[in-house]
């Protein structure tokens, strides 16, 4: 992430179950960016990164599709 986190808290939602698909989110140490990765490639696979804003949006997005 262009924040550089050497070693990002990442975090995996609550309701994760073990080998379930799932996605963990952590905020780069600048705090202007917001990382999104595969859970399953074990910190080797691409991160998606969001400003605060797409994060926000796609936050609402999701709780109002649920």
């Amino acid at each position: 992430m262009s924040g550089h986190i050497e070693v990002p808290p990442w975090r995996k939602a609550r309701r994760s179950e073990a080998g379930a698909e799932c996605v963990e989110v952590a905020l780069a140490s600048d705090g202007r960016t917001v990382g999104v990765r595969d859970s399953k490639e074990l910190g080797l696979g691409p991160i998606l990164e969001f400003t605060h804003g797409e994060w926000t949006a796609l936050l609402k997005s999701v709780q109002s599709s649920s």
